[in-house]
């Protein structure tokens, strides 16, 4: 089924970065329709307290900071859809999008689909997300000064957050699954020369305690050689195992780096053999490896908007 109308802007995820482009683009009257995707409210939707939002002096609840947003955007005029993309073209003008069985058609594509935290996938884990357990050490650090705490991974994400965290932590476990560590020769030398960091190699997180309690009180632990399991008493565990762009979608449409990530120009540009794609912007987590942050996802939300106006006014919207 065809919608009848050709949209002014689509907006691909609804996470900081794409309500702020909403907006945005719903103030200069675009009346932006945003597919919510499979996570809607993106990271800000499984975190507790933000307390490094600007303007938010006592912080504030993830999901409530996503919500306020999304009633501003509606209040200018922006669509909220839940919906997943299951196609793309672009090499037709205007865009296709295809919604299940559904074809929506655009002048311009705002694509702020983020990326999706790697997690260990236990029950346990799952259930004390916002509850000490964390994929964020910059957001939620900081509520465990003077605990001690464990990071998941043996990669350069994993080294990066044990060392931000020894800021707070009284002592960080570094907990790895394999003998061998992926991080670079620099970060792990610098890891392993911390006295607060302590290393455990070729152990996997079998469960993680605290369920009934709402509260993570440690991780039972498995070591893979001599399958002998113990508990490693923590008041919290952050996952260093990576992310994983939500850009599949765009395999061959648009340029990508080996991870997946949009590779963009000037912020948001999109690129596809590093050519300029007209019309066609990212901003946010999908394109953004290095900073993600609440702030910074917003702040490109607003540059892709404002492409987008420029864009439009340009070709005679």
């Amino acid at each position: 089924m065809h919608e009848n109308t050709t949209r002014d802007t689509v907006i691909l995820g609804s996470g900081c970065s794409g309500l702020t482009a909403a907006i945005y683009t719903a103030r200069a009257n675009l009346k932006p329709l945003v597919l919510e995707g499979h996570e809607p409210g993106g990271q800000l939707s499984i975190t507790t307290l933000v307390e490094n939002f600007p303007g938010w002096p006592e912080g504030v609840q993830g999901p409530e900071l996503i919500e306020n947003m999304k009633r501003q955007a509606v209040r200018f005029g922006a669509e909220l859809r839940m919906a997943h993309l299951s196609s793309v073209d672009l090499s037709k003008h205007p865009f296709e999008l295809k919604i299940g069985s559904d074809v929506i058609k655009t002048h311009t594509l705002i694509i702020a689909s983020g990326a999706s935290a790697r997690w260990l996938n236990l029950p346990s884990e799952q259930a004390l997300i916002g509850h000490g357990v964390s994929s964020c050490a910059t957001c939620d650090g900081f509520f465990f000064s003077g605990k001690e705490i464990a990071v998941i991974g043996g990669g350069d994400s994993a080294m990066e957050e044990a060392l931000f965290l020894t800021r707070f932590a009284t002592k960080v476990t570094l907990i790895n699954r394999s003998e061998r560590f992926r991080a670079s020769k620099i970060m792990l030398e610098r890891a392993m020369a911390h006295p607060q960091i302590k290393f455990l190699s070729n152990t996997t997180v079998e469960e993680v305690l605290g369920v009934e309690e709402k509260d993570v009180k440690g991780l039972r632990l498995k070591n893979r050689a001599s399958g002998e399991e113990s508990i490693l008493p923590v008041s919290a565990m952050f996952l260093g195992i990576g992310h994983e762009p939500n850009a599949k979608a765009f395999t061959g449409l648009l340029d990508l780096d080996p991870d997946g990530y949009i590779l963009t120009k000037s912020n948001v540009f999109t690129t596809l053999n590093e050519e300029i794609v007209p019309g066609v912007f990212a901003c946010g987590d999908i394109q953004d490896r290095r900073y993600r942050q609440a702030i910074t996802a917003a702040g490109s939300g607003c540059m892709a908007a404002l492409e987008v106006e420029k864009y439009l006014e340009e070709h005679g919207r």
